[in-house]
């Protein structure tokens, strides 16, 4: 988050924002400062892992009204991608997107949107513990998320459909190479195309490819 230098000097409680209010009790840092013109820009982030982690855990907790999904859905991911058995992410999100309620989807459309799926499952994976990487920038776009694990990288790109999916999601990591800036220093780059449905509201498919870069 970028932010000018008077959302963080207010102190006045009557007036007061929630950045400024995260910022001041030391739940967002700065982590950079650039001179724009007359004025400083700071960039504001994380301060750590933990904090990092519990804001992503009380997002989906929000989200689902079930701690127990949310901790059941993280564990499960980080187990999966340990033993690099990538395939069963598909059941995982599947089913934790099962038990976020319709609620969610009244008077509004954001089933409509990669960014709503991608919000959930890049919260899935920070939650975890895991480095995430959103909107990736590489020299062909950027890429969705890309999920780095010691010597392995998933890059995960999103599309939503109408009805079934059509592989659109892989086909276009691999026509665009995304992976390519991964090659060298990773010995395993594994590519992810994920199609959710629009009435379904959730996974309808999930491909997997294996590439191997040495």
């Amino acid at each position: 988050m970028k932010v000018g230098e008077e959302l963080l000097s207010n102190l006045d409680v009557d007036y007061i924002f929630p950045e400024n209010l995260l910022f001041q009790t030391g739940y967002l840092t700065i982590k950079e400062m650039v001179r724009a013109g007359n004025k400083n820009i700071y960039t504001l982030s994380y301060p750590n892992l933990e904090v990092r982690m519990s804001f992503n855990d009380a997002f989906l907790t929000y989200l689902t009204y079930d701690p127990v999904s949310k901790d059941t859905a993280q564990i499960r991911i980080i187990e999966t991608i340990e033993r690099d058995d990538i395939e069963k992410l598909k059941d995982i999100l599947h089913s934790f997107f099962s038990s976020i309620p319709s609620d969610w989807y009244m008077n509004n459309d954001i089933e409509n949107y990669e960014g709503y799926y991608a919000s959930v499952i890049y919260a899935l994976f920070n939650g975890a513990g895991l480095t995430v990487i959103a909107e990736d920038t590489t020299n062909a776009r950027r890429v969705d998320l890309s999920v780095l694990y010691k010597d392995r990288v998933y890059i995960l790109e999103f599309k939503v459909v109408d009805d079934k999916g059509e592989g659109t999601a892989l086909k276009q990591i691999k026509a665009r190479r995304y992976y390519e800036k991964y090659i060298e220093g990773y010995n395993e780059i594994n590519l992810i195309g994920i199609e959710f449905c629009k009435s379904l509201k959730n996974v309808v498919n999930f491909q997997v490819e294996e590439m191997r870069s040495k």
